[in-house]
């Protein structure tokens, strides 16, 4: 049979030389070509030139650009979140599946968490700026060892982030939409966990019935000076009302690296803010995260070629 054809668009440096190692163009039955890391919606039908396959890291594929991408039949999405990027279901509806990719970076986005929580705890990214501006500022940080954290969503990052937080001596609670049960968690209400949690962190899927799950009455509800840690998605919290939180105090310190638009624009109000701290959704970049998310988008590739269509 002819060769598929699969375009990674949208390729990243790091992603690019992994997916070279993983795939050395010698597969008789798939053929990856590359395009560029910052490639525009507008070029993506020029840049597939026909292949049956995207793979896709950043890169969003409005519906009336992927009606013009003649021959597209699926996207391999490189994480979870597509739906920030994409409308599955309307991509569907024009005969185009698309496939997502779970738990190649969990421990490294409960890392992110994790060190966005630290970094919340004791004040690091307001000392680091009053230095590097010639002020020796001391915060005072709070001891996360013997406070409690609240996980809303408990998948596989969720899992990850309780074993890490375990370790150093929090109480876990977390919510979830689905029954779980996890050893040395307990799972409540979502008004409860809001209640009681010293520090917030959301790990979940960003869909219809979670955008803005955390709004501005359960914001609100959460414990005066809580921390907040986003790894998610942006548009999973009332940004206004996070805002008027941290202005307020109601949240103390907010550690985010998931944003309602990104890149975050220059001058965005939450680079205005001295209680929060930033990254820029980086939670999923190591080595050890690349390598099994390239793997796994090519093992995607190849069942679809396996599958003849």
């Amino acid at each position: 049979m002819d060769r598929m054809r699969a375009v990674f668009i949208d390729a990243t440096p790091a992603l690019e030389s992994v997916a070279r190692e993983l795939h050395d163009g010698t597969d008789a039955r798939l053929a990856i070509a590359f395009g560029r890391a910052d490639i525009r919606p507008e070029e993506l039908p020029g840049a597939l030139g026909g292949a049956e396959i995207a793979v896709i890291d950043h890169t969003a594929l409005p519906l009336d650009i992927a009606r013009r991408c003649a021959g597209l039949r699926h996207v391999v999405f490189l994480g979870t979140g597509a739906r920030s990027y994409m409308d599955p279901e309307a991509l569907a509806d024009l005969g185009i599946g698309v496939h997502i990719i779970k738990g190649y970076g969990d421990t490294a986005v409960a890392e992110c968490a994790m060190g966005l929580l630290f970094a919340a705890a004791k004040g690091v990214a307001r000392m680091d700026g009053a230095m590097r501006a010639g002020r020796w500022l001391r915060t005072e940080g709070v001891q996360l060892t013997g406070k409690t954290l609240g996980l809303i969503g408990f998948g596989g990052i969720g899992a990850e982030m309780a074993r890490l937080a375990t370790g150093i001596g929090m109480k876990v609670l977390a919510w979830n939409r689905t029954a779980r049960s996890c050893a040395g968690v307990e799972f409540v209400a979502i008004e409860r966990l809001l209640a009681e949690s010293d520090a917030v962190s959301l790990h979940l899927l960003l869909d219809e019935q979670t955008r803005g799950f955390l709004s501005r009455e359960r914001i609100a509800s959460m414990r005066l000076g809580a921390l907040l840690v986003n790894t998610a998605r942006g548009a999973l919290v009332d940004e206004a009302a996070m805002v008027a939180a941290l202005r307020s105090g109601r949240i103390g310190h907010a550690g985010l690296d998931v944003f309602d638009i990104e890149p975050l624009p220059p001058g965005h109000v939450l680079t205005t803010l001295d209680n929060v701290t930033l990254s820029a959704h980086s939670g999923f970049r190591t080595p050890e995260a690349n390598t099994n998310l390239v793997a796994a988008a090519f093992v995607h590739c190849r069942r679809i070629v396996a599958q003849g269509r």
